[in-house]
């Protein structure tokens, strides 16, 4: 019924000594994710499990590890997260690698805003802010200190992303039917503006990887992060992607209806540029380059999407799912050639 064996779990958590007896009030939690999220209790304490979905992809292991392992070598920090309980790397207990992680008592915002929120505009506003302060904690930590040394490879990291996300797309061609790259709007000309303005150094640091308000929970009673959420993308890297990242998924002050990630109502909201004017004085980071980090994102996240849209051509994910991120990649790839003219 919820994609996981129940008994086997209870079993696998009285050798962690995580309570005893049945597992009560199970419930599935939905969100922007494939992955299996059950919320439960046990002997008067909740958790929420996360593993992969039951089709399970090629890193599909290996990603669940690696999130809980951030999520350990966060805990005691001023990043807002989900505190792991315990993490199970072995796939045989539940076909595949799992973590229980403590319940967040938050709302994601694109889902729709509480009253508090709705009503108004300035807490509105300290949202925007309070979600850049997010990444900026994140961003100062030393990783080394946290245990993360060889959680990712920082060298050349800005080197090889270009090639790698090309790679990527060209990869598509394996699903028939699948128009091609140039169904993309600028690809190569992006790609080649990237290679061309690339920053000529960068200071490592975590990365999330995927940051946006689809990916954060707030608190009920306020504008704060209650946590940031779905580290399936998360290494070491270079912190100023996650910035771009945000601002990629913005919405444009011109253009609101043409951003990846929205919220009603939208006034209050900080500008891309109060965003980036808010992150500036919380790090050491040169911010010069900003703008080549914004359209990073862009060429990351549209070729991201654009698998999807790939797979619905080949008859293997939805078709309406693939025609809505094919929109949003040609958007994505639309704002870069506007911020690079």
């Amino acid at each position: 019924m919820f994609g996981v064996d129940l008994g086997a779990l209870a079993g696998w958590m009285d050798g962690q000594g995580l309570g005893k007896g049945p597992l009560e009030d199970v419930q599935s939690l939905g969100g922007g994710t494939q992955n299996i999220l059950l919320r439960f209790r046990r002997a008067s304490r909740s958790y929420v499990l996360r593993r992969p979905p039951p089709h399970l992809r090629a890193n599909s292991n290996e990603t669940m590890r690696r999130e809980a392992r951030m999520l350990a070598a966060l805990a005691g920090t001023n990043v807002p997260h989900p505190g792991l309980i315990a993490a199970c790397p072995d796939e045989t207990v539940l076909g595949a690698a799992f973590y229980l992680m403590e319940p967040i008592e938050g709302f994601n915002p694109t889902t729709g805003l509480p009253e508090l929120h709705a009503g108004s505009p300035a807490i509105r506003h300290r949202m925007g802010l309070a979600l850049v302060e997010g990444i900026a904690a994140l961003g100062a930590l030393d990783y080394r200190a946290l245990g993360l040394e060889g959680f990712g490879k920082p060298d050349n990291y800005l080197e090889r992303q270009v090639a790698r996300w090309r790679s990527q797309l060209d990869s598509y061609v394996e699903h028939p039917g699948w128009p091609g790259p140039k169904g993309v709007p600028g690809v190569d000309k992006v790609g080649a503006w990237l290679e061309a303005h690339r920053p000529a150094s960068f200071h490592p640091g975590i990365i999330h990887g995927d940051y946006h308000l689809s990916n954060v929970l707030y608190r009920f009673d306020g504008p704060e992060l209650a946590a940031i959420v779905d580290w399936e993308l998360t290494t070491i890297g270079d912190p100023l992607l996650d910035l771009g990242w945000l601002m990629a998924t913005w919405p444009e002050d011109d253009r609101p209806s043409n951003a990846n990630v929205s919220v009603t109502p939208w006034d209050g909201f900080p500008t891309l540029r109060e965003l980036v004017d808010h992150y500036r004085p919380r790090t050491h980071r040169d911010l010069a380059a900003i703008d080549w980090y914004a359209v990073l994102a862009c060429y990351k996240l549209g070729i991201i999407l654009e698998g999807t849209h790939a797979r619905a051509c080949a008859g293997r994910a939805p078709k309406e799912t693939g025609d809505r991120l094919h929109a949003q990649t040609v958007g994505l790839f639309e704002r870069a050639l506007r911020w690079i003219a």
